[in-house]
């Protein structure tokens, strides 16, 4: 559980309880694809229980569990069915498919496949900390979040978010933890990392299972490779890979965080209570590591809340500045920065 993470902010205007979520999930359950559906995507119980309940508290942790199937359609096996139909054309009218015929084909040719074709499911993790205000996905694709995000924010009136946004940029900080030496209070610098250059060439220099405290990293460095992923662990409990984008990669739970538990203390409610419990703790860490949390939408947001409540002819409409330009407004989704970062490994993520 919670593999990889991509973490939001939720606006402080958003207040609803559990069971209007379950509500909401209630209008899009999780259906199999059907005879000629390319793609189906919904809500599934996160225990795994049939008809069971589609957003779950544990500790006052909402855990929810977002599920994608598509139907695998091999781009080789679409062109030899197309090109079956278009010579059949060929010989019966003595005439080539043109363009917009040619499409027809392809479309039709789909249509003949789909009910035969295989299906690929994949499912994510979501948790939503509504005492922190934090929305997390357990995915390291920036593209496959936004569409979890999007979902989310139709079925939930007035949920706002906006990717956590720091004082320093992970970059920046992983440059000085790596050149100075100096890891973050709490931190422990591992022994994995990738530099990249900023040239056209676009080089790249990767680390693994190898000490990161020696003259060639600096020596990289100090030629202007930068960092996009390096190894850190928290207060001995957890290990993860953290990403230029601000994204959570490989998430591990050390020995130390299952001291007293025993063997048999497992399932659904001991794994949210154990995963929730750690990163809820390391989330404020890493971003106080970057130095602190920047203004984002959903704090523009928050003021334009406050303006709208404030009684009439009081102070604080004119010390409350109007959102900036490309910020969030209320009721608005929010997901991120201008440029979203680019997904570095998309094949980790679970679909």
């Amino acid at each position: 559980m919670f593999k990889n993470m991509i973490v939001y902010r939720i606006a402080p205007q958003w207040q609803v309880e559990l069971t209007q979520v379950e509500e909401a999930l209630a209008k899009a359950p999780f259906l199999e694809c059907g005879a000629t559906q390319e793609k189906s995507l919904g809500w599934v119980p996160p225990r795994g229980d049939a008809h069971g309940p589609l957003a779950e508290s544990v500790g006052g942790q909402w855990i929810l569990r977002f599920m994608v199937e598509t139907k695998v359609l091999p781009g080789s096996v679409l062109a030899r069915r197309v090109k079956e139909k278009a010579e059949r054309i060929e010989q019966e009218t003595g005439r080539k498919p043109g363009k917009k015929e040619s499409k027809e084909l392809k479309d039709e040719a789909k249509l003949d496949l789909l009910p035969m074709a295989f299906t690929k499911q994949g499912s994510m993790w979501v948790w939503i900390d509504p005492a922190a205000r934090l929305l997390v996905l357990d995915t390291s694709a920036q593209g496959r979040a936004d569409e979890v995000v999007t979902l989310l924010v139709e079925a939930l009136p007035g949920l706002s978010v906006s990717l956590i946004n720091t004082q320093t940029s992970p970059q920046a900080a992983m440059s000085h933890w790596l050149k100075e030496q100096e890891p973050p209070v709490g931190f422990t610098v591992d022994r994995e990392c990738e530099l990249k250059s900023a040239t056209e060439e676009k080089a790249v220099v990767r680390y693994a299972r190898h000490p990161l405290d020696i003259e060639e990293v600096q020596a990289h460095i100090d030629a202007g490779k930068l960092p996009t992923k390096l190894a850190l662990t928290w207060d001995d409990r957890v290990s993860f890979m953290l990403t230029e984008g601000l994204q959570i990669k490989k998430v591990a739970f050390l020995d130390t965080v299952f001291e007293g538990t025993k063997a048999d203390d497992g399932g659904f409610d001991t794994d949210v209570a154990i995963a929730t419990g750690e990163l809820s703790k390391l989330i404020p860490d890493l971003i106080e590591a970057l130095g602190g949390e920047a203004e984002s939408g959903v704090a523009s947001a928050a003021q334009a809340v406050a303006a709208a409540a404030a009684p009439a002819g009081g102070g604080l409409e004119a010390a409350v500045p109007a959102p900036p330009r490309g910020k969030d407004v209320v009721g608005r989704a929010v997901t991120g920065p201008a440029t979203a970062p680019v997904d570095t490994d998309p094949d980790a993520a679970p679909f």
